[in-house]
């Protein structure tokens, strides 16, 4: 491809393919041959783009940044140690067209055409795929799956901490010890390790609950929950129960995340609201963890989160919200942290310990964005949830940390048609259906969107004078329900530090609990440490390589001198 050395030939260049791109329209026009000028236009609109941005992304750019790739790989180099320290990043319902759109949205809201920005954690050295079913489902949900990977077994949906011995519902199967499976938290905290969980959802949502919680029912997470199930709340505990009184929940050093509600009676009211609090039993278990935790602090703002004695503090409780905590995007007028912000203080609380610690990071409403129907706050929820990934790596040290990302499963976003290079991702894609109107480029499988898509005759709608870049907008959907659902495909992992060359392959999504179990020498499974322990207590063969050359020298002589 010609190399251009000044202006000057850029702008002869592109005026000759503004004009070509305009004789190639006006043809196609006098053609009057559909397919004809659909082709023409787009060779005018490929031509306009290409004359607006220099040609750099040569032959000699693409082998030059190949050849560069190859020599990273090829350099990579394994951490074959203990990892004292784990970070398990969670992004709910971050499927992997979730991370090729944050990573275009990312690079469209920095000024690039985005298709070639990076994540954080798209650049860690080792990635797998995770494969989401769970033992009753095709497609999974945030319960059987955070079962999966923080207690390494499969179990059904829509229950938590129990293997599929456990009947949904059913609060006697529940109480059975031999039917529940421990978490890396209670792992780790018998190897006297701290541990914590930081999320943007409720801290009694599946994935946070997944830490410490035994449940037949996800929805179980107060009384008042379960009283809609005719639960006897006297016998089987509820998940904020849980949290706040049992192990390994009551000795987590960091809990941050939303859900003040569902720990406090209908007889209190909100800091932040005013609202009532929602359990039925009279309990005051916000109370109660502070009494538990003389040297603890429990904080519900910003302001107290970023103010925190880190030093002076042994543990800390942080409710935001009295649910979930507010999208980043409508989050101005809460005095709420950002997830970047809670990693940041939970990973300085944590690093006080010196066995090491475990810590679970969630971008929770990446899911609920996307069950919205609202993939620009479901995009932006993941730029944020990047952040805090970066803020980890920053914070810790490659050689004695292992940082996991993944997903507990997808979602049905896609990214299609055949946008241009740069096309704004939240816009329409470039090209148009049959019924000769144009799409968007993000659309659903199904969501909250059908209305946005067809009108009441079960006609299109024509979206070229729609705002669908706007913070409201639901994207389109094929099937109309009220909220969209998960997808049953696979997510990926992205893995940096110790053991991470332990992800290179496709794999049970409960396979990452024992890899980190090994990894951080806990659990009853394989570790590291005894594999290492194993290896150096054999005696290593020594062998006198001097004695062995003066032997080959003095057969060498013998042979000459015999055969002269």
């Amino acid at each position: 491809m010609a190399q251009f050395v000044d202006s000057e030939a850029r702008m002869m260049y592109s005026s000759k393919m503004i004009l070509l791109a305009v004789v190639l329209a006006l043809l196609g026009v006098a053609h009057g041959d559909g397919q004809h000028r659909d082709n023409t236009a787009r060779a005018a609109a490929r031509a306009a783009a290409k004359s607006n941005r220099a040609v750099t992304e040569d032959a000699a750019y693409w082998n030059q940044l190949g050849q560069q790739l190859l020599l990273d790989e090829l350099g990579k180099q394994r951490i074959n140690s203990q990892a004292k320290n784990i970070i398990f990043f969670l992004g709910d319902g971050m499927s992997i067209s979730t991370v090729t759109a944050a990573r275009i949205y990312k690079g469209q809201k920095a000024g690039k055409t985005g298709e070639e920005e990076q994540l954080t954690f798209d650049r860690f050295p080792y990635t797998a795929l995770s494969r989401t079913y769970c033992t009753d489902a095709q497609v999974a949900d945030s319960a059987c799956t955070a079962t999966a990977y923080l207690t390494g077994v499969k179990t059904d949906t829509d229950t938590i901490g129990i293997d599929a011995n456990v009947e949904f519902n059913n609060c006697t199967t529940q109480l059975d010890p031999a039917f529940h499976v421990d978490s890396v938290m209670a792992w780790a905290q018998a190897a006297n390790k701290a541990t914590g969980i930081v999320t943007t959802t409720r801290v009694t949502h599946a994935t946070p609950a997944g830490t410490y919680a035994h449940v037949a029912n996800r929805d179980w997470e107060d009384d008042y929950a379960q009283s809609f199930d005719g639960v006897d709340s006297t016998i089987c505990d509820d998940i904020a129960e849980q949290l706040v009184l049992s192990s390994p929940g009551k000795n987590f050093k960091v809990i941050l995340g939303g859900g003040r509600a569902y720990f406090t009676p209908r007889t209190m009211t909100d800091i932040e609201t005013g609202a009532a609090g929602r359990r039925r039993d009279g309990q005051d278990l916000i109370g109660q963890w502070v009494s538990d935790h003389p040297t603890g602090k429990y904080i519900t703002s910003r302001d107290e989160l970023v103010n925190l004695d880190v030093a002076g503090t042994d543990s800390v409780m942080g409710l935001f919200s009295p649910a979930h905590m507010e999208y980043f995007l409508e989050s101005s007028a809460a005095n709420n942290p950002t997830l970047e912000e809670m990693t940041r203080t939970a990973i300085q609380m944590l690093q006080k310990d010196a066995n090491g610690y475990v810590l679970l990071v969630e971008g929770g409403r990446i899911d609920q964005a996307h069950h919205d129907g609202r993939a620009k706050l479901a995009l932006e929820e993941t730029i944020q949830f990047d952040l805090a990934v970066a803020a980890a790596l920053n914070m810790t040290s490659r050689q004695d940390t292992l940082i996991i990302v993944t997903a507990d499963h997808s979602h049905t976003m896609t990214i299609n048609g055949y946008p241009e290079r740069g096309n704004n991702l939240l816009g329409l894609s470039g090209d148009m259906g049959d019924d000769e109107k144009p799409y968007t480029t993000l659309s659903y499988a199904n969501g909250p969107g059908y209305p946005t898509t067809f009108d009441e005759n079960g006609t299109r709608i024509d979206l070229t004078n729609v705002d669908t870049t706007a913070d409201e907008y639901l994207q389109p959907s094929a099937v109309p329900i009220y909220s969209e659902t998960h997808g049953g495909d696979d997510v990926a992992i992205f893995a940096i530090g110790p053991q991470a060359h332990l992800f290179q392959g496709v794999y049970e999504q409960h396979y990452i609990a024992h890899v980190m179990a090994y990894a951080a020498c806990v659990g009853d499974g394989l570790k590291y440490c005894d594999a290492k322990e194993s290896s150096s207590s054999s005696r290593p063969i020594v062998v006198p390589y001097v004695l062995i050359a003066e032997f080959i020298m003095v057969w060498f002589a013998g042979q000459f001198l015999f055969r002269s």
